[in-house]
């Protein structure tokens, strides 16, 4: 009898810790898609393929919910996901402020299978805020406390999905009427230029070889910046030597000058993508800045904070 209690107590606590799939479309309704068949590509914790869009859901204790929702792009150049160091473990620390995290496996644009390859992530990621709003209230979140964080070029992307201005992800089912706007945005390390201060790779890997000037222009997030676009938090490196701090320092200027209310941190170490601990100096303080930050927006009430 001791052991069967064991054994049931071991599953429960093993299904609580579990993390939910969710495919972010039905089958065989993915758009821009060439309907190819092919499976995940993963090696050394890094997603090379995606070939079922979807997210990882994170949800903190009935107790420990604040009713705030954020849906987290991990970064890797738009060449890989680094889904645990950019993702899981970020999924895990949103939970412990009361926040519920869902951790998007996007398509990334080399994928041969895209129709339109610099299309798919931001098509994936407007999907994923559709499908958390319309399930809020089962999942215990406020429609319009749903934000988008992102590292690297991950960072990019959260920021290509809080300045977009189309819905790109109309597919004919009931989310097509669901609002594909973040409500905020926290931006790690990110790539935002896709000019003068582009992060070479990123830009190659997004929008191809040789990308005309109307496209550079396009997914240079700081150049679709509005009024319209949601409060911001940036964290940065002054060294970090792979993606130029002028990015956060180029998006935060236009936030400014439309007046969006928002937060930059650049911290004088940290390198590239401030991880989530263990940072040198000052930019191990950047989770307690966004914590203070994501309560002074009223995204988190304050009566619950830790």
């Amino acid at each position: 009898m001791k052991l069967m209690a064991f054994i049931l107590i071991c599953f429960v606590l093993g299904s609580a810790n579990a993390q939910e799939f969710i495919p972010l479309y039905p089958n065989k309704k993915i758009p821009n898609s060439k309907g190819s068949k092919r499976k995940d590509s993963i090696a050394n914790e890094r997603v090379y393929r995606v070939a079922t869009p979807g997210m990882y859901s994170f949800f903190p204790s009935r107790q420990e919910n604040k009713g705030a929702a954020v849906v987290i792009c991990p970064g890797g150049g738009y060449e890989r996901l680094a889904y645990l160091i950019s993702g899981t473990q970020l999924a895990k620390w949103f939970n412990t402020l009361g926040i519920s995290a869902f951790v998007l496996n996007y398509r990334l644009p080399n994928d041969l299978d895209l129709v339109e390859r610099e299309k798919a992530p931001l098509q994936d990621a407007q999907r994923a805020i559709k499908y958390i709003r319309s399930n809020a209230a089962n999942w215990g979140i406020k429609p319009d406390k749903i934000g988008i964080q992102g590292s690297s070029a991950g960072g990019h992307l959260a920021s290509l999905a809080g300045t977009a201005t189309a819905d790109l992800v109309k597919i004919g089912d009931q989310l097509d009427t669901v609002s594909y706007r973040p409500d905020f945005m926290i931006l790690v390390s990110p790539v935002i230029d896709m000019g003068k201060y582009a992060h070479k790779g990123s830009r190659k890997n997004l929008l191809g070889e040789n990308p005309s000037a109307e496209k550079i222009i396009q997914y240079s997030t700081q150049l679709q910046v509005s009024a319209n676009t949601p409060v911001c938090f940036i964290a940065d490196a002054f060294n970090d030597n792979a993606v130029d701090p002028h990015n956060s320092i180029l998006f935060f200027q236009s936030l400014l000058e439309h007046r969006v209310t928002s937060s930059l941190h650049v911290f004088p170490q940290g390198a590239h993508a401030i991880a989530l601990r263990n940072n040198p100096g000052s930019a191990e303080l950047w989770t307690s800045l966004c914590e203070k930050w994501l309560v002074e927006m009223s995204i988190i009430p304050l009566s619950l904070t830790k």
